[in-house]
């Protein structure tokens, strides 16, 4: 029985995997021409489909207006009862139909080309009457559907949201769309904050950031990492400038080999050449350099290559971002 339903599965995987392949190879001009028109509207753009298309149309819509691009979703059977006022001239409407032959959408089609609507038709029937009403009719025609018996709609609902994708990342892109831009209108969640939390936001500052003399002993300098409850301390100058980083590591390193390392200065112990972040960065840059070198912590420098602040592992991962 188990067997059975994993050779099920990977059946419906296949034959929506095999859809969008067979999907990309048939991309030509037409879908070109409807990134051409999408990118020269003035309003926005209307997605409408009746049924489980109906609900692709939904996402597709969601997806333009998280690139920055306005778009609406429309009920067409909502349309026809008062809804078209949402519709204006300087508006595209991408219609989504298997068929093409959907009663709903066609009742439409004259009053949009009457208000001045362009129509990007998506079907897998490009000769339907919606598919030659259209301004651009883009083929989304499968072999067959996953499910059994071939009859709900799976492999072509799943061409159509990759289309919408499709036409969505294309225009962005073609636009310019940044990931400043992305970031602006997701400042909620981890996505918002992958974008805009920077180092600054998150570091430790004053007396939670120690910072402590070459001439320090080590003992001294675990006094300062402990009160401030942090994994390392940062090592000056005289004059205030990096010298280096004292860690956790750093003690168990040594202590072994001196058994009077307390005493000793912290610049014999110390890390040189840390990895360091100047303010300003995302966070999401230093848990990369982190991740990368396999360091807890990261010192933030400010003007004149001085310590402003100390951002450790937990920090980062009390933010969401780990």
């Amino acid at each position: 029985m188990k067997t059975s339903v994993l050779k099920r599965a990977k059946k419906v995987l296949r034959i929506e995997r095999d859809a969008i392949g067979r999907l990309e190879r048939r991309l030509d001009g037409r879908f070109e021409k409807a990134v051409d028109l999408l990118g020269r509207c003035l309003g926005r753009v209307v997605v409408t489909g009746m049924g489980k298309p109906g609900i692709i149309g939904q996402k597709i819509s969601a997806t333009f207006s998280s690139l920055g691009i306005p778009s609406l979703w429309l009920h067409p059977a909502e349309a026809a009862h008062g809804d078209l006022g949402r519709v204006t001239g300087q508006d595209v409407v991408i219609a989504l139909s298997h068929s093409g032959e959907t009663d709903e959408i066609l009742h439409l089609l004259p009053v949009l080309k009457k208000i001045g609507a362009k129509l990007i038709s998506v079907t897998g029937s490009p000769a339907s009457r919606m598919g030659t009403q259209a301004d651009v009719v883009l083929d989304t025609f499968v072999k067959n559907e996953a499910s059994p018996w071939g009859l709900v709609p799976t492999a072509s609902t799943t061409a159509m949201l990759a289309l919408g994708d499709a036409l969505a990342v294309a225009l962005s892109e073609k636009r310019g769309f940044t990931s400043k831009d992305f970031a602006a209108l997701h400042p909620g969640g981890s996505l918002g904050k992958r974008l805009t939390l920077r180092v600054e936001d998150l570091m430790r500052k004053g007396t939670a950031n120690p910072v402590v003399k070459e001439s320090d002993s080590v003992k001294k300098v675990l006094l300062a990492i402990t009160r401030a409850r942090a994994g390392s301390a940062a090592v000056v100058t005289a004059r205030g400038k990096l010298a280096g980083i004292f860690t956790d590591g750093d003690l168990r390193r040594y202590i072994e080999a001196a058994q009077q390392i307390l005493r000793r200065k912290v610049s014999t112990v110390m890390t040189r050449r840390p990895k360091t972040l100047p303010g300003g960065h995302l966070a999401v840059e230093a848990l990369k350099i982190m991740r990368g070198y396999r360091i807890d912590e990261i010192l933030i420098l400010g003007p004149h290559g001085r310590p402003v602040g100390l951002l450790d592992i937990q920090d980062l991962l009390r933010a969401g971002l780990v």
